[in-house]
Protein backbone atom coordinates (compact mmCIF):
# COMPACT_ATOMS: atom_id res chain seq x y z
CA UNK A 1 0.00 0.00 0.00
CA UNK A 2 1.21 3.79 -1.04
CA UNK A 3 2.16 5.86 2.04
CA UNK A 4 -0.45 8.34 0.81
CA UNK A 5 -3.24 5.37 0.53
CA UNK A 6 -2.19 3.92 3.69
CA UNK A 7 -2.64 7.56 5.66
CA UNK A 8 -6.15 8.02 3.67
CA UNK A 9 -7.49 4.79 4.86
CA UNK A 10 -6.25 5.23 8.41
CA UNK A 11 -7.41 8.32 8.74
CA UNK A 12 -10.64 8.16 7.07
CA UNK A 13 -11.67 4.20 9.26
CA UNK A 14 -14.12 4.24 11.60
CA UNK A 15 -11.98 3.47 14.65
CA UNK A 16 -10.88 7.02 14.61
CA UNK A 17 -8.89 9.11 17.43
CA UNK A 18 -12.93 10.04 19.83
CA UNK A 19 -10.92 13.11 21.24
CA UNK A 20 -10.08 14.56 17.57
CA UNK A 21 -13.52 13.85 16.68
CA UNK A 22 -15.05 15.52 19.29
CA UNK A 23 -12.83 18.61 18.88
CA UNK A 24 -13.84 18.53 14.93
CA UNK A 25 -17.41 18.78 16.12
CA UNK A 26 -17.33 21.65 18.08
CA UNK A 27 -15.36 23.64 15.56
CA UNK A 28 -17.36 22.79 13.33
CA UNK A 29 -20.45 25.00 14.48
CA UNK A 30 -19.09 28.28 14.42
CA UNK A 31 -17.91 26.96 10.62
CA UNK A 32 -21.48 26.44 9.92
CA UNK A 33 -21.81 30.00 11.58
CA UNK A 34 -19.23 32.32 9.74
CA UNK A 35 -17.92 30.83 6.66
CA UNK A 36 -20.49 32.61 4.14
CA UNK A 37 -20.00 30.31 1.17
CA UNK A 38 -23.10 32.55 -0.65
CA UNK A 39 -20.53 35.21 -0.30
CA UNK A 40 -18.85 33.81 -3.16
CA UNK A 41 -22.03 33.96 -5.37
CA UNK A 42 -22.67 37.21 -4.22
CA UNK A 43 -19.60 38.77 -5.98
CA UNK A 44 -17.23 39.23 -2.77
CA UNK A 45 -14.39 36.61 -4.35
CA UNK A 46 -13.50 33.28 -2.94
CA UNK A 47 -11.58 34.44 -0.48
CA UNK A 48 -13.45 35.86 3.48
CA UNK A 49 -13.66 39.06 4.25
CA UNK A 50 -11.48 39.97 6.86
CA UNK A 51 -14.40 40.33 9.41
CA UNK A 52 -15.86 37.11 8.50
CA UNK A 53 -12.14 35.97 8.68
CA UNK A 54 -11.14 37.40 12.19
CA UNK A 55 -14.85 35.77 13.58
CA UNK A 56 -14.31 32.53 12.56
CA UNK A 57 -10.62 32.73 14.08
CA UNK A 58 -12.32 34.33 17.54
CA UNK A 59 -14.76 31.57 18.17
CA UNK A 60 -12.49 28.64 16.87
CA UNK A 61 -9.68 30.35 19.64
CA UNK A 62 -12.18 30.54 22.25
CA UNK A 63 -13.34 26.66 21.48
CA UNK A 64 -9.70 25.23 21.53
CA UNK A 65 -9.10 27.74 24.62
CA UNK A 66 -11.77 25.45 26.36
CA UNK A 67 -11.05 22.61 25.58
CA UNK A 68 -7.82 23.43 26.99
CA UNK A 69 -9.09 24.22 30.42
CA UNK A 70 -10.81 21.11 30.15
CA UNK A 71 -7.25 19.57 29.83
CA UNK A 72 -6.38 21.02 32.74
CA UNK A 73 -9.18 20.11 34.90
CA UNK A 74 -9.00 16.19 33.61
CA UNK A 75 -5.22 16.73 34.59
CA UNK A 76 -5.78 17.63 38.01
CA UNK A 77 -8.64 14.88 38.21
CA UNK A 78 -6.00 12.26 37.25
CA UNK A 79 -3.51 13.33 39.54
CA UNK A 80 -5.95 12.96 42.76
CA UNK A 81 -6.06 9.49 44.47
CA UNK A 82 -8.94 11.11 46.35
CA UNK A 83 -11.29 11.96 43.98
CA UNK A 84 -13.87 9.21 42.19
CA UNK A 85 -15.73 11.70 40.02
CA UNK A 86 -14.48 11.64 36.29
CA UNK A 87 -13.28 14.66 34.46
CA UNK A 88 -15.85 16.85 32.82
CA UNK A 89 -13.61 15.72 29.44
CA UNK A 90 -13.75 12.20 30.40
CA UNK A 91 -17.59 12.49 30.29
CA UNK A 92 -17.56 13.74 27.21
CA UNK A 93 -14.90 11.80 25.58
CA UNK A 94 -15.09 8.37 27.53
CA UNK A 95 -12.08 6.58 25.81
CA UNK A 96 -9.44 9.98 26.97
CA UNK A 97 -6.77 8.39 28.67
CA UNK A 98 -3.60 10.24 30.89
CA UNK A 99 -2.20 13.44 29.74
CA UNK A 100 1.42 14.18 30.73
CA UNK A 101 1.51 17.35 30.32
CA UNK A 102 -0.94 20.51 29.60
CA UNK A 103 -1.95 21.33 26.62
CA UNK A 104 -1.50 25.02 24.98
CA UNK A 105 -4.23 24.08 22.25
CA UNK A 106 -5.35 28.15 21.94
CA UNK A 107 -1.43 28.90 21.07
CA UNK A 108 -1.24 25.78 19.03
CA UNK A 109 -4.33 26.66 16.97
CA UNK A 110 -3.11 30.15 16.07
CA UNK A 111 0.30 28.74 14.90
CA UNK A 112 -1.28 26.26 12.35
CA UNK A 113 -3.62 29.11 11.28
CA UNK A 114 -1.23 30.78 10.09
CA UNK A 115 0.22 28.31 7.89
CA UNK A 116 -3.05 26.61 7.19
CA UNK A 117 -5.33 29.40 6.77
CA UNK A 118 -8.25 27.32 8.80
CA UNK A 119 -9.87 30.52 9.34
CA UNK A 120 -10.30 31.42 6.11
CA UNK A 121 -11.76 28.90 4.34
CA UNK A 122 -15.70 29.15 3.48
CA UNK A 123 -16.42 25.51 1.93
CA UNK A 124 -13.90 23.13 3.99
CA UNK A 125 -14.23 23.16 7.87
CA UNK A 126 -11.41 22.28 9.87
CA UNK A 127 -10.79 18.59 9.63
CA UNK A 128 -9.19 15.71 11.32
CA UNK A 129 -6.27 16.64 9.62
CA UNK A 130 -6.24 20.13 10.89
CA UNK A 131 -7.32 18.85 14.41
CA UNK A 132 -4.54 16.10 14.43
CA UNK A 133 -1.50 18.70 13.66
CA UNK A 134 -3.14 21.53 16.00
CA UNK A 135 -2.63 18.52 19.02
CA UNK A 136 0.87 18.17 17.21
CA UNK A 137 2.02 21.66 17.58
CA UNK A 138 0.16 21.90 21.37
CA UNK A 139 2.21 18.65 22.36
CA UNK A 140 5.86 19.70 21.16
CA UNK A 141 5.08 23.56 22.76
CA UNK A 142 4.58 21.56 26.01
CA UNK A 143 7.53 19.67 26.45
CA UNK A 144 9.58 22.48 25.65
CA UNK A 145 7.82 24.86 27.89
CA UNK A 146 6.80 22.90 30.69
CA UNK A 147 9.57 21.46 30.81
CA UNK A 148 12.85 19.90 29.54
CA UNK A 149 12.36 17.10 26.03
CA UNK A 150 14.71 14.73 27.10
CA UNK A 151 14.31 11.25 24.91
CA UNK A 152 12.31 11.66 21.32
CA UNK A 153 11.12 8.22 19.66
CA UNK A 154 10.42 7.37 16.36
CA UNK A 155 8.60 4.59 14.35
CA UNK A 156 10.18 4.15 11.19
CA UNK A 157 8.47 3.00 8.37
CA UNK A 158 6.23 6.33 7.21
CA UNK A 159 7.85 8.06 9.62
CA UNK A 160 11.25 8.23 9.10
CA UNK A 161 10.89 7.13 5.49
CA UNK A 162 8.47 5.87 2.90
CA UNK A 163 6.64 2.56 3.61
CA UNK A 164 9.32 -0.54 2.65
CA UNK A 165 12.02 2.01 1.74
CA UNK A 166 15.26 2.87 4.12
CA UNK A 167 16.60 6.18 5.44
CA UNK A 168 18.80 7.52 2.83
CA UNK A 169 21.86 9.52 3.23
CA UNK A 170 19.81 12.39 1.56
CA UNK A 171 16.70 12.29 3.63
CA UNK A 172 16.37 15.47 5.39
CA UNK A 173 15.59 13.63 8.61
CA UNK A 174 18.48 12.87 9.27
CA UNK A 175 20.59 16.49 9.85
CA UNK A 176 17.38 17.22 11.93
CA UNK A 177 18.02 14.15 13.99
CA UNK A 178 21.80 14.92 14.28
CA UNK A 179 20.46 18.33 15.76
CA UNK A 180 18.57 16.86 18.20
CA UNK A 181 21.79 14.60 19.67
CA UNK A 182 23.33 17.69 19.63
CA UNK A 183 21.15 19.37 22.23
CA UNK A 184 21.65 16.27 24.12
CA UNK A 185 18.14 14.44 23.63
CA UNK A 186 18.44 11.07 23.10
CA UNK A 187 17.12 9.27 20.52
CA UNK A 188 15.42 5.43 19.94
CA UNK A 189 13.82 4.39 17.14
CA UNK A 190 11.19 1.77 17.93
CA UNK A 191 10.65 0.19 15.04
CA UNK A 192 7.68 -2.72 14.46
CA UNK A 193 10.95 -4.44 12.53
CA UNK A 194 11.78 -7.57 14.26
CA UNK A 195 15.17 -8.50 13.07
CA UNK A 196 17.96 -10.11 15.31
CA UNK A 197 20.73 -9.33 13.42
CA UNK A 198 22.93 -5.55 13.07
CA UNK A 199 23.29 -5.56 9.30
CA UNK A 200 19.27 -5.84 8.56
CA UNK A 201 18.67 -2.32 10.53
CA UNK A 202 21.92 -1.24 8.76
CA UNK A 203 20.09 -1.52 5.15
CA UNK A 204 17.40 0.10 6.55
CA UNK A 205 19.03 3.21 9.08
CA UNK A 206 22.03 3.57 7.27
CA UNK A 207 21.97 7.14 6.12
CA UNK A 208 21.68 8.09 9.64
CA UNK A 209 23.96 5.68 11.00
CA UNK A 210 26.81 6.67 8.57
CA UNK A 211 26.05 10.43 9.51
CA UNK A 212 26.40 9.61 12.90
CA UNK A 213 30.20 8.11 12.21
CA UNK A 214 31.11 10.63 10.37
CA UNK A 215 30.06 13.47 12.21
CA UNK A 216 32.40 15.76 13.18
CA UNK A 217 30.03 18.05 15.43
CA UNK A 218 29.06 15.34 17.77
CA UNK A 219 30.77 13.86 20.83
CA UNK A 220 31.36 10.62 21.21
CA UNK A 221 28.86 10.52 24.06
CA UNK A 222 26.35 12.05 22.22
CA UNK A 223 26.59 9.19 19.67
CA UNK A 224 25.92 6.62 22.45
CA UNK A 225 22.29 8.44 22.71
CA UNK A 226 21.31 6.39 19.77
CA UNK A 227 19.33 3.16 20.13
CA UNK A 228 16.99 0.93 18.08
CA UNK A 229 14.20 -0.88 19.49
CA UNK A 230 13.56 -3.44 17.13
CA UNK A 231 9.88 -5.92 17.43
CA UNK A 232 8.30 -3.43 19.40
CA UNK A 233 10.12 -4.13 22.54
CA UNK A 234 12.39 -7.30 21.35
CA UNK A 235 15.69 -6.61 20.37
CA UNK A 236 17.68 -3.82 21.42
CA UNK A 237 20.75 -2.45 19.34
CA UNK A 238 23.16 0.75 20.35
CA UNK A 239 25.22 2.69 18.35
CA UNK A 240 28.93 1.53 17.81
CA UNK A 241 31.55 3.14 15.67
CA UNK A 242 33.86 0.04 15.81
CA UNK A 243 31.25 -1.90 14.68
CA UNK A 244 30.87 -3.77 11.20
CA UNK A 245 27.44 -2.29 10.90
CA UNK A 246 27.93 0.35 13.37
CA UNK A 247 24.93 -1.33 15.68
CA UNK A 248 26.23 -3.68 18.57
CA UNK A 249 23.48 -6.10 19.87
CA UNK A 250 22.72 -5.07 23.64
CA UNK A 251 21.65 -9.11 25.78
CA UNK A 252 18.25 -8.52 27.02
CA UNK A 253 19.81 -9.18 30.48
CA UNK A 254 20.96 -5.88 30.74
CA UNK A 255 17.90 -4.10 29.65
CA UNK A 256 14.53 -6.08 30.38
CA UNK A 257 12.67 -4.32 32.62
CA UNK A 258 11.60 -6.42 35.59
CA UNK A 259 8.13 -6.90 34.19
CA UNK A 260 9.51 -8.02 30.91
CA UNK A 261 11.48 -10.39 32.54
CA UNK A 262 8.45 -12.12 34.36
CA UNK A 263 7.40 -12.99 30.96
CA UNK A 264 7.44 -16.97 31.24
CA UNK A 265 8.69 -18.55 27.64
CA UNK A 266 5.74 -20.99 27.88
CA UNK A 267 3.32 -18.54 28.02
CA UNK A 268 5.21 -16.35 25.31
CA UNK A 269 4.87 -19.93 22.91
CA UNK A 270 1.61 -20.45 24.00
CA UNK A 271 0.40 -17.12 23.07
CA UNK A 272 2.09 -17.76 19.35
CA UNK A 273 1.11 -20.85 18.79
CA UNK A 274 -2.75 -19.18 18.92
CA UNK A 275 -1.89 -16.47 17.09
CA UNK A 276 -0.34 -18.87 14.02
CA UNK A 277 -3.46 -20.71 14.12
CA UNK A 278 -5.63 -17.53 13.78
CA UNK A 279 -3.36 -16.51 11.12
CA UNK A 280 -3.56 -19.69 9.41
CA UNK A 281 -7.26 -19.76 8.94
CA UNK A 282 -7.17 -16.58 7.81
CA UNK A 283 -5.15 -17.29 5.32
CA UNK A 284 -7.30 -19.67 4.03
CA UNK A 285 -10.69 -18.14 4.86
CA UNK A 286 -9.65 -15.19 3.01
CA UNK A 287 -7.81 -16.93 0.13
CA UNK A 288 -4.49 -14.48 0.71
CA UNK A 289 -1.85 -14.43 -1.37
CA UNK A 290 1.05 -14.98 2.10
CA UNK A 291 2.63 -17.71 3.73
CA UNK A 292 3.76 -17.91 7.98
CA UNK A 293 6.55 -16.68 9.26
CA UNK A 294 7.38 -16.94 12.92
CA UNK A 295 9.95 -15.53 15.21
CA UNK A 296 11.36 -16.42 18.47
CA UNK A 297 9.28 -13.17 19.69
CA UNK A 298 6.48 -12.42 16.86
CA UNK A 299 4.57 -14.07 14.03
CA UNK A 300 2.49 -13.37 10.85
CA UNK A 301 1.85 -13.14 7.39
CA UNK A 302 4.05 -12.06 4.37
CA UNK A 303 3.04 -11.61 0.93
CA UNK A 304 4.14 -14.97 -1.48
CA UNK A 305 5.48 -13.69 -3.97
CA UNK A 306 6.78 -10.50 -1.99
CA UNK A 307 5.61 -8.29 -4.46
CA UNK A 308 1.80 -9.34 -4.14
CA UNK A 309 -0.18 -6.23 -2.37
CA UNK A 310 -2.48 -8.15 -0.05
CA UNK A 311 -6.11 -5.78 -0.12
CA UNK A 312 -6.03 -3.34 2.73
CA UNK A 313 -9.08 -4.45 3.97
CA UNK A 314 -7.70 -8.33 4.07
CA UNK A 315 -5.37 -7.02 6.49
CA UNK A 316 -7.21 -5.23 8.70
CA UNK A 317 -9.66 -8.34 8.55
CA UNK A 318 -6.88 -10.36 9.45
CA UNK A 319 -5.81 -7.79 12.34
CA UNK A 320 -9.26 -7.60 14.04
CA UNK A 321 -9.68 -11.43 13.87
CA UNK A 322 -6.38 -12.32 14.83
CA UNK A 323 -6.66 -9.73 18.27
CA UNK A 324 -10.00 -11.16 19.29
CA UNK A 325 -9.32 -14.82 19.04
CA UNK A 326 -5.98 -13.98 21.14
CA UNK A 327 -8.01 -11.78 23.76
CA UNK A 328 -10.73 -14.66 23.98
CA UNK A 329 -7.96 -17.43 24.25
CA UNK A 330 -6.62 -18.91 27.54
CA UNK A 331 -3.26 -17.53 26.71
CA UNK A 332 -4.67 -13.84 26.43
CA UNK A 333 -7.16 -14.14 29.17
CA UNK A 334 -4.50 -15.09 31.50
CA UNK A 335 -2.76 -11.43 30.71
CA UNK A 336 0.81 -12.89 31.67
CA UNK A 337 2.05 -11.75 28.58
CA UNK A 338 1.12 -8.28 26.32
CA UNK A 339 0.89 -8.80 22.74
CA UNK A 340 0.42 -6.02 19.62
CA UNK A 341 -1.25 -7.27 16.69
CA UNK A 342 -0.90 -4.96 13.85
CA UNK A 343 -0.96 -3.79 10.00
CA UNK A 344 2.13 -3.38 8.24
CA UNK A 345 1.05 -1.76 5.07
CA UNK A 346 1.88 -5.52 3.64
CA UNK A 347 1.67 -7.43 6.19
CA UNK A 348 0.37 -8.46 9.38
CA UNK A 349 2.49 -9.34 12.51
CA UNK A 350 1.69 -10.29 16.54
CA UNK A 351 4.89 -9.09 18.65
CA UNK A 352 5.15 -10.22 21.97
CA UNK A 353 4.97 -6.69 23.92
CA UNK A 354 3.89 -3.41 22.15
CA UNK A 355 5.65 -0.24 22.01
CA UNK A 356 4.78 1.34 25.37
CA UNK A 357 7.43 -1.43 26.42
CA UNK A 358 10.02 -0.24 24.05
CA UNK A 359 9.19 3.02 24.78
CA UNK A 360 9.64 2.01 28.28
CA UNK A 361 13.22 0.77 27.57
CA UNK A 362 14.39 3.45 26.41
CA UNK A 363 13.61 5.73 29.21
CA UNK A 364 15.31 3.25 31.38
CA UNK A 365 18.33 2.76 29.42
CA UNK A 366 19.07 6.29 29.02
CA UNK A 367 19.03 6.68 32.75
CA UNK A 368 21.38 3.98 33.41
CA UNK A 369 18.57 1.10 33.33
CA UNK A 370 17.86 2.57 37.18
CA UNK A 371 13.88 2.28 37.04
CA UNK A 372 13.37 4.65 39.80
CA UNK A 373 15.23 7.49 37.89
CA UNK A 374 14.03 6.69 34.21
CA UNK A 375 13.12 9.74 31.92
CA UNK A 376 9.56 10.37 32.52
CA UNK A 377 6.42 10.37 30.25
CA UNK A 378 6.26 14.39 30.20
CA UNK A 379 10.03 14.38 29.15
CA UNK A 380 9.23 11.86 26.37
CA UNK A 381 7.84 12.40 22.47
CA UNK A 382 7.12 9.67 20.93
CA UNK A 383 6.65 10.33 16.94
CA UNK A 384 4.80 8.12 14.61
CA UNK A 385 2.04 7.41 11.83
CA UNK A 386 -0.36 4.22 13.57
CA UNK A 387 -2.56 5.82 16.54
CA UNK A 388 -5.92 4.30 15.83
CA UNK A 389 -7.15 2.29 18.77
CA UNK A 390 -6.53 -1.06 16.84
CA UNK A 391 -4.31 -2.91 14.82
CA UNK A 392 -2.23 0.43 15.58
CA UNK A 393 1.26 0.04 17.33
CA UNK A 394 2.18 3.33 18.00
CA UNK A 395 -1.07 4.05 19.85
CA UNK A 396 0.11 2.24 23.17
CA UNK A 397 2.90 4.63 23.35
CA UNK A 398 0.34 7.11 24.62
CA UNK A 399 0.53 5.04 28.06
CA UNK A 400 4.11 5.83 28.30
CA UNK A 401 4.59 9.65 27.33
CA UNK A 402 3.62 12.12 25.15
CA UNK A 403 3.04 11.71 21.46
CA UNK A 404 2.86 13.35 17.75
CA UNK A 405 0.62 12.00 15.28
CA UNK A 406 2.42 12.05 11.44
CA UNK A 407 1.07 11.07 8.12
CA UNK A 408 4.63 11.11 6.27
CA UNK A 409 8.31 11.52 6.84
CA UNK A 410 7.62 15.43 5.23
CA UNK A 411 5.29 15.92 8.05
CA UNK A 412 8.19 14.90 10.56
CA UNK A 413 10.79 17.20 8.91
CA UNK A 414 7.96 19.84 9.39
CA UNK A 415 7.77 18.59 13.27
CA UNK A 416 11.30 18.89 13.60
CA UNK A 417 11.89 22.43 12.13
CA UNK A 418 8.80 23.18 14.66
CA UNK A 419 10.69 21.45 17.78
CA UNK A 420 14.00 23.31 16.88
CA UNK A 421 12.55 26.29 16.93
CA UNK A 422 10.66 26.36 20.19
CA UNK A 423 13.77 24.58 21.76
CA UNK A 424 16.35 27.54 19.90
CA UNK A 425 13.56 30.31 22.05
CA UNK A 426 13.76 28.29 25.41
CA UNK A 427 17.61 28.59 25.06
CA UNK A 428 17.95 31.76 24.39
Amino acid sequence: MTTRYRVEYALKTHRRDQLIEWIKGLLAVPFVLYSQPQGVFEGQGIHSSPQTRDEAHRRYSEILRDVEIMVDDHIASQNDPENPFPSKLKLLVPSVGPFFTRLPLEAAFKFQDRKRYISSRRFVSPSFNDVRLILNSAQIMAVTTYGTLQLATFDGDVTLYDDGQSLEPTSPVIPRLIDLLRKNVKIGIVTAAGYTTADRYYERLHGLLDALANSAELTPSQKQSLIVMGGEANYLFEFSASSPHLLAPVPRARWLTPEMAAWDEHDIAQLLDVAESALRDCIKALNLPAVLMRKDRAVGIVPNPPDTRIPRESLEETVLVVQKILELSTAGRSRRVPFCAFNGGRDVFVDIGDKSWGVTVCQRWFAGNDGDNMIRGENTLHVGDQFLSAGANDFRARSVGTTAWIASPAETVELLDELAELMGKKMS
